[in-house]
Parts: C-alpha cells; structure tokens; sequence
C-alpha cells in the first residue's frame, strides 16, 4: 500500500498556512537537519504547548532555547511530551537515546508518539516499533533547504500515529510520502534507495568529467551542457558541477554545509546489508562501497560526499591535492575544514 500525500510549499514572502500543532513536542538531535527542523516545529505550536529539546551540543541547545524552546537535561525528561522526533546520525545513538536503562526515552514513562527521521537500518525501525509506537520518517534535503521545509519525508509505521503526527510531519516538510502496510522500516529502505541513487549519479558524474577532461575538454562546460539539457534535474545539477568544479568542502558556495563522506559511506553499507538480507543483487552499490572505503581512507570522511568523485581525477593521473583542505584551490573558495 503506497499512500502520498503533498502539502504545497511556498518560498515566497507569503508563507503556507499550515496546522497548528496542538500538542507537547519533544526534539532530539539539533545537528545540522535537526535545528532548523525543531525550530519550524517550534514556529507551528499552538499557545499554550511547547518544545522540549535536547543534544549533546549545548551550543545547538542554546540556540534553540533562545527561539522559544525549553531545554531537556536527558531523552527521558521528556516523558510528558506527546510526541518526540528525534533526528541523530546513526543506529548507535538512536539506540542509546531510546534504550539507555537511565537517560533514554524509554526508561521514563513516554507514552507518546516516537518520530524518527534518523536515516537508519529498516531493521532497527522495526525492532524500535516492537517497544514504542514509532514512526520512521527520514528525510530528502540538504541541511540549508530544511529550514525552508524544501523536504521530503518517506514515513512508515502505524497508519492511526502517522494521522495524528500530520500537523508535525507538515510542519517539518513539504511533501509526506506515505509507504507499506504498518511497516516502521518502509520509509528507510526508500531513503537508502534514494542515497544509494544519489551517490550512483556522484560517480557517473566524475566519470564523464574525467573522460571530458581526459580529451582535452573543458570538464565544466561539458557538465554545464549536460545538466542544461538531458541531465537538467536536482541531483545532476546540484552534484554534477560541484564534481566538475571540484568543490567538496563544507562551506564552499556549491556544497553548502554538504553531507559528510563518512556518513555516505554508512548509507550505502546499510543499502547493501538491507540487499543481502533480502537477496538483491546490488553489484554497482558494491562498487560504490569500495569508492567510499577508499576515499575515507584518504583522510577525506570530513568532506562532503561528493568528494569521492577526486577517485575518479585521481585514478586519471590528476593530482588533486590543491582542491583538499589546505590547497590553493579550495582556499579561493573558502576552506571550513582544517588542513590533512
């Protein structure tokens, strides 16, 4: 069963009108996404309820605080909260934050609504929907188009919960794509689906622009005409002339606060574990795997995913080391990560 359900997003003055969230809200996880998404949680509240937040991060909690949110001291002082979203970087800390026996969510006594928009094994939603009502909802955004809810969300889980959490999910998103039969782990396997597609489009992008390149032509150009015409969509675009400009650097005008490698590399290690147990044959996810492992190997997990595509320049006897941190190139543009 595949149910889709669009909300319209405006990126003029005028804002949508969207629903009130009429309840007490609990957000874990203020990194880079979950920031700007606690806070369009925040500017959704009804009077009289709130948001609680917590993080690791005291400088991401203060920031929060100072919109309007009320700071928790652990995952389990949120007890009282109606609803919790949490949005925290991999299966380790979504575990520890749910099942810690003294700190997590579940050693209180939450009864509520548990949204995770984490992008994790579909295994551990479903196992995590065996002890609370939980719903997986990851996220399609970058961290810069999340505060405009320039977002997609792919939600699974029970189909009563994924109702009442509307005016949150809206809040949060543009578009909600509903997915499976009461299956927590649906919306994950889309997610990685997606990433492992986007990191596919990463290396066929570096490989045409070192064939370009390789013949003499200008490897900008080429992708410029390339993303222009067949290839003119998000991805190809977005990804495409980042790869032809060799800009893979948190901060740079291209990449924005980027995705870091290493979090790609657990993307398409998850996509290929999820295959294995399934029996999909996913051979170019293998090949992607060994791109990532050797590009982390490099010392370059701290760079944005795309960063991977200095493999394919570098296997063609191009010496890539001015457009790493610390290279002539990379400083021209702006340099946010500390020199190898």
């Amino acid at each position: 069963i595949i149910l889709v359900h669009i909300v319209e997003c405006s990126t003029t003055m005028s804002a949508p009108t969207l629903p009130q969230i009429e309840v007490n809200v609990g957000f874990i996880g203020l990194g880079a996404m979950g920031l700007p998404m606690s806070l369009n949680v925040l500017k959704s509240l009804a009077d009289g309820c709130s948001l609680k937040v917590f993080d690791v991060n005291a400088d991401a909690v203060k920031a929060a605080v100072k919109e309007g949110a009320t700071k928790a001291e652990s995952p389990a002082a949120m007890a009282d909260c109606d609803v919790v979203v949490s949005m925290l970087p991999n299966d380790a800390v979504l575990k520890h934050v749910v099942h810690h026996s003294e700190t997590g969510l579940l050693s209180s006594t939450f009864q509520g609504i548990h949204i995770s928009c984490s992008t994790v094994h579909p295994d551990t939603s479903r196992e995590m929907a065996k002890t609370h009502t939980y719903i997986g909802a990851p996220v399609f955004a970058r961290a810069d188009g999340v505060a405009y809810r320039a977002a997609s969300l792919v939600v699974g889980g029970p189909p009563e919960a994924i109702e009442q959490v509307q005016p949150i999910l809206q809040a949060m998103a543009q578009g909600i794509f509903v997915f499976g039969d009461n299956d927590a782990g649906a919306g994950n396997v889309v997610k990685l689906s997606g990433n492992f597609m986007i990191a596919a489009a990463i290396e066929s992008c570096a490989e045409a622009c070192s064939l370009a390149e390789g013949n003499g032509l200008d490897r900008v150009a080429v992708m410029d005409m390339l993303t222009s015409t067949i290839f003119d969509c998000l991805i190809y675009k977005g990804y495409g002339m980042r790869t032809a400009h060799r800009q893979h650097l948190p901060g740079q005008p291209m990449v924005g606060p980027g995705f870091q490698l290493d979090l790609g590399l657990k993307d398409v290690t998850l996509a290929r574990d999820v295959a294995a147990k399934t029996k999909t044959p996913m051979p170019l996810a293998s090949l992607l795997q060994d791109r990532f492992l050797a590009s982390q190997a490099k010392g370059r997990g701290k760079m944005d995913w795309s960063a991977v595509a200095l493999l394919t320049s570098e296997d063609a006897g191009m010496d890539v080391t001015p457009w790493l941190p610390g290279g002539e190139e990379a400083a021209e543009y702006g340099d946010s990560i500390a020199p190898m």
